[in-house]
């Protein structure tokens, strides 16, 4: 499930209801992003970010596919906020579900790498500087280019995440 909005979430009523009624489930993963206070040397009091309505969800759902082709996923969540935001304030989550935690966690890294680079948002931050937009970052594009890379080899990785082993683990 994919939602792009201006509004605030809460982490723990989306892992709720993720969860409701599903007894399938044997891990969930998190991923909360926030605002920072600082970029480096530059502080800041808001980032905005701005995206393309539509187009931006089919990229969002587009990854979301993969995702949960690459893992067994009993659920997916991705929500992404918009507008202008200050330091401390949820910019993103990303809940992942499945019977065994290493396919939740690689899924939810997967998605967050994916994001980083794939997703068509554009962030602006302002601060005693001034205002600028974030430029990509060569260590997300080569954090997303990892999963590129291992594609081939995702069946056999797949494979793994099935152990059979008990759902508590």
């Amino acid at each position: 499930m994919i939602r792009v909005q201006q509004e605030d979430f809460d982490i723990g009523a989306e892992i709720e209801r993720l969860k409701s009624g599903r007894s399938d489930i044997g891990a969930v993963v998190a991923f909360l992003g926030t605002v920072r206070d600082r970029a480096g040397d530059h502080a800041i009091d808001e980032m905005t970010l701005e995206h393309y309505p539509g187009m931006t969800e089919r990229e969002l759902e587009r990854i979301e596919i993969e995702a949960q082709t690459r893992w067994p996923l009993k659920a997916c969540l991705i929500v992404h906020r918009t507008g202008t935001l200050r330091p401390s304030d949820n910019i993103v989550l990303v809940l992942t579900a499945s019977e065994h935690r290493q396919a939740a966690f690689a899924a939810a890294e997967f998605l967050m790498d994916f994001l980083k680079t794939r997703a068509p948002f554009w962030k602006r931050e302002s601060g005693p500087e001034g205002s600028r937009w974030v430029e990509a970052n060569a260590s997300d594009d080569a954090a997303s280019d990892r999963w590129v890379e291992a594609n081939a080899s995702d069946d056999a990785a797949s494979d793994r995440w099935d152990t059979g082993r008990d759902a508590a683990e």
